[in-house]
């Protein structure tokens, strides 16, 4: 179990992620992958990523690359997730890869005494940049095979979490929010009693708690093993099983590309977004995403319009024939998201 104490200042700084994290969720992506759990939930991706993983021999070494840091259960560093700023992937990769080396040598040496370590991980005692620089690396190249194809998904399963949690902090305040973690959680205040595997004490001391909902974490939540970070707590949200609905998404892919169709699923799926709005749910760099965007609006699948100092962006009807075609959710059947 972990017990996590809260003061008066804790209640006041209790925060809820609005938007899945993408390294939380590679991370627990990784762990799922390693293992059967979730046969119904994780049974297709598994088998589909495996499958990805076996004709793409780049993210094939990422991945094994992050197996050396991601056991299935015990240790992990910390250094692979950091804070959570809802910000897009580049910047949460920029924040891996510029790891002090006092921390990463200090994690480093922590998963040595659980597992033994390879030499060019031992090397970040002497000459830790090139160690990030290839973590960041096998980080971004597993997320494209392993929670690129699925992300939109993920992101719908945890916005119907937020919706419901916001709706009881609205109701009932910050102990509603907390209560509301059950089953895998109980608040007991002035303790939160998390289901956990290993005995734990997390004193908050008026730093508050930041919860992260996750489509990969399983049963169970999970949280920084150093007390001194800022903490977090990640919990499991409700599944829906991955399955061959994603076939006709494939053949999107193949007629624009992976990125790019998942830019113009994106916008279809709200009446207006912006750059920004589009590479911050798609973990891209604005320049990406405006690139691609740009492409669309020359195919005749986006139109931009400028509104006050932002330009929006909508998919045409042309596009919505063509998401319509693949089995991409269509705005106008009560599945706008509001923008």
């Amino acid at each position: 179990m972990l017990r996590i104490h809260f003061g008066w200042r804790d209640l006041e700084n209790v925060r809820l992620a609005q938007q899945p994290d993408p390294l939380w969720e590679l991370m627990c992506a990784v762990c799922r992958l390693q293992t059967d759990q979730g046969p119904l939930e994780f049974g297709h991706w598994r088998q589909r990523s495996t499958h990805l993983l076996s004709r793409d021999s780049r993210a094939d070494a990422a991945l094994h690359t992050l197996c050396t840091f991601i056991p299935a259960t015990g240790y992990i560093p910390d250094f692979l997730t950091p804070p959570v700023t809802g910000e897009y992937l580049d910047a949460a990769l920029e924040r891996v890869r510029t790891t002090p080396r006092e921390r990463l040598v200090a994690e480093l040496s922590r998963l040595a005494l659980s597992r033994p370590l390879p030499g060019w991980v031992r090397g970040p005692h002497e000459r830790p940049t090139p160690t990030l620089l290839l973590v960041a690396d096998a980080l971004r190249d597993s997320f494209r095979v392993l929670l690129e194809p699925y992300w939109r998904q993920v992101r719908s399963a945890v916005g119907d979490d937020v919706a419901v949690r916001a709706r009881a902090t609205l109701g009932g305040g910050t102990g509603a929010l907390l209560a509301g973690l059950h089953p895998f959680a109980r608040w007991n205040p002035p303790y939160l009693d998390v289901d956990y595997p290993v005995e734990r004490e997390l004193r908050l001391e008026g730093r508050g708690l930041t919860l992260v909902p996750s489509y990969f974490c399983w049963r169970r939540p999970t949280a920084l093993a150093d007390p001194g970070l800022d903490p977090v707590l990640v919990y499991p949200v409700a599944k829906r099983p991955f399955d061959n609905a994603l076939t006709g998404e494939e053949g999107l892919e193949r007629l624009l590309g992976r990125t790019r169709s998942a830019v113009l699923v994106e916008v279809a799926g709200y009446r207006t977004r912006t750059t920004t709005d589009v590479a911050q749910a798609l973990g891209l760099a604005p320049a990406s995403a405006s690139y691609q965007i740009g492409v669309l609006r020359g195919a005749g699948l986006i139109v931009s319009r400028r509104a006050g100092k932002r330009v929006e962006h909508s998919a045409t009807p042309l596009a919505h024939g063509l998401l319509s075609g693949s089995g991409s959710p269509l705005p106008g059947e009560a599945m706008f998201r509001s923008g």
